[in-house]
C-alpha cells in the first residue's frame, strides 16, 4: 500500500498515477474522506478516554452531590467512549479498505499508456532468417511431438485445456533450466528456495494479488488457501511480521515453484502449445533492499534476466511496461521478451518489477537503522526462468531443418553432454 502521509502532502501525485494506470481516480478522493475520518474519530475517542480518566480519579474523592453528578458523567461518558471506539474502528476498517485498493505509485519514467505503449529500451541477438536457410519453422507442439517431448492432448484428456505432459527428453529439458537457473542465482548471491504454493489469504493480499489480478487466482474455498501464480507471494510473505537489521540487507531468495494460473481474462490466446497454461514451474528472484537501493536493484535484477537469456543463445528485446499494463504492486516493470519465430512477434518470457514499499507496508517488514529508526523496505522481484515458455523459444528459436534442436552450451552440462535433441522415431503416435 502507499504512505498514507504521502497521500495527505501530495495528493494530485496519487491521483496522476491512478490516471496513469487507468484507475478510477476519484478512489484518491475517498481515501482521503476516510482517513481524515478516522483521524478525528481518534482524536474524540482520545478525548473521551482522557477525560474518563480523569473522572475517574476524582469520583473516589468526591461526595454527596458532586458524587452524584460526577457518577452520572461517568455513565455518559462509558457510552460515549463505547460508541467513539466502534466509530474508529469502523473508520481505520474503511481507511484500509480504500487504501487496498489503490495500486503503487508509478513511477514518473514509465511510458504513459496501454498494453501496446510499451518503449523499448534494448535489443539484442539476431533473429534467423529461415527463409534464407530454405525452410519454414515449425512451432514448438510439432517439433516437442516429434521430440517425444510435449504431450497437450493426455493434458486435455486428464486435466483440460490448458494443461499437458513434457514428457522423455522435455522433462529433462525442464529440469535443466531449472538446475541451470538456480546455480546461476545461487552464484550471483541468491538463497535457493522451494516455497509452498499453498498461501493464506494474508499473503495473497499483502502481495497485491487479490485486486486487479484475482480473477487470475484459484482460491480453495473449503480450506480458504490460495494457490500462488508465482513463487513472489511466498517469498514476499517469508518475513512477513518482521524487523530485519539493515545489516543484513539486501536479503536475495531464488524460489523454484509449481504456479497456477486461471487464464480468465486470455480467453482464444495462444490456445495452441504450452505458451499460456494453467500450471508451471518457476524460478523466481526476489530482493529485499533499503527503499534508497530499489532501483539500482531493479536494473541487477534485469541484468541477470539478460544474461540468463542471452547465454540460452535466444534473440530478444527489452521493454520497459507502459503504465497501463502494470500489476497493481509495481511502481516499474521491465519486461524481457524473446523472439518467437512461429508468431513472427517477440513475446515476453521474463519480468521485473520493483515493488518499492508497496508489499512491504502491507505484510509489514520492515527494517532497523541506528539514525532512522525502524521504517519499511523495499521489495523487488525478476523471473529468471519461467519453464514453458523458455521451451517454447528454445524448440523454435533452435530447430534444424531435420527436426532436431540445437541445445545451447549453458544447458548441456544439465543435459549429460546433449548437443542436439533429436526427434524420435514414432513420438507423439501412440493413443
Amino acid at each position: 500500500m502507499i504512505d498514507l502521509r504521502l497521500l495527505r502532502e501530495d495528493p494530485d501525485r496519487v491521483r496522476a498515477s491512478q490516471r496513469a494506470r487507468g484507475e478510477d481516480v476519484a478512489a484518491v478522493d475517498a481515501l482521503l474522506s476516510a482517513d481524515e475520518r478516522r483521524r478525528s474519530s481518534t482524536s474524540r475517542f482520545d478525548e473521551l478516554r482522557a477525560e474518563q480518566k480523569q473522572l475517574g480519579k476524582r469520583i473516589p474523592r468526591a461526595e454527596g452531590e458532586e458524587k452524584a453528578e460526577l457518577l452520572k458523567r461517568a455513565g455518559e461518558l462509558a457510552a460515549a467512549v463505547k460508541a467513539a471506539d466502534a466509530e474508529r474502528d469502523e473508520a481505520a476498517a474503511d481507511t484500509q479498505r480504500h487504501l487496498l485498493a489503490l495500486g503503487n505509485l508509478v513511477h514518473p519514467d514509465v511510458p504513459v499508456g496501454g498494453e501496446e505503449d510499451f518503449a523499448v529500451l534494448e535489443t539484442h541477438g539476431t533473429v534467423r532468417d529461415f527463409d534464407a536457410e530454405g525452410f519454414a519453422p515449425r512451432d514448438h507442439l510439432e517439433l516437442g511431438a516429434a521430440l517425444g517431448a510435449i504431450d497437450t492432448e493426455r493434458g486435455a484428456k486428464v486435466s483440460g485445456s490448458r494443461f499437458y505432459y513434457l514428457t522423455g527428453v522435455g522433462a529433462l529439458l525442464e529440469l535443466a533450466l531449472v538446475n541451470a537457473a538456480i546455480a546461476r542465482a545461487t552464484e550471483a548471491g541468491f538463497v535457493p528456495m522451494l516455497t509452498p504454493a499453498l498461501v493464506k489469504p494474508r499473503a495473497m493480499e499483502g502481495t497485491g494479488f487479490l485486486g486487479q489480478a484475482a480473477q487470475d487466482v484459484y482460491h480453495l474455498e473449503k480450506d480458504d488457501f490460495y494457490l500462488v501464480g508465482t513463487s513472489e507471494v511466498p517469498l514476499a510473505a517469508y518475513h512477513m511480521d518482521e524487523i530485519i537489521p539493515a545489516e543484513q540487507l539486501p536479503l536475495r531468495y531464488a524460489g523454484f515453484s509449481p504456479c497456477f494460473r486461471r487464464e480468465a481474462g486470455s480467453y482464444g490466446k495462444d490456445t495452441r502449445g504450452i505458451f499460456r497454461v494453467h500450471q508451471f514451474d518457476k524460478v523466481e528472484m526476489f530482493s529485499y533492499v533499503a527503499p534508497e537501493e530499489a532501483e539500482a536493484e531493479h536494473r541487477r535484477l534485469l541484468e541477470w534476466e539478460k544474461e540468463w537469456l542471452t547465454a540460452l543463445e535466444l534473440p530478444f528485446r527489452v521493454i520497459d511496461v507502459a503504465s497501463g499494463d502494470l500489476g497493481a504492486s509495481a511502481s516499474r516493470k521491465f519486461d524481457c521478451e524473446a523472439w518467437i519465430p512461429t508468431q513472427g512477434k517477440y513475446r515476453e518470457l521474463t519480468s521485473a518489477s520493483n515493488c518499492l514499499e508497496f508489499q512491504a507496508r502491507r505484510l509489514q517488514v520492515r527494517m532497523r537503522t541506528k539514525d532512522k529508526g525502524v521504517r519499511p523496505l523495499a521489495t523487488l522481484n525478476g523471473t529468471l526462468c519461467a519453464v514453458p515458455r523458455t521451451i517454447v523459444a528454445l524448440l523454435e528459436n533452435h530447430q534444424r531443418q531435420d527436426g532436431s534442436v540445437h541445445v545451447p552450451e549453458a544447458l548441456r552440462p544439465y543435459l549429460g553432454g546433449r548437443e542436439v535433441l533429436t526427434p524420435t522415431a514414432g513420438a507423439g503416435t501412440a493413443r
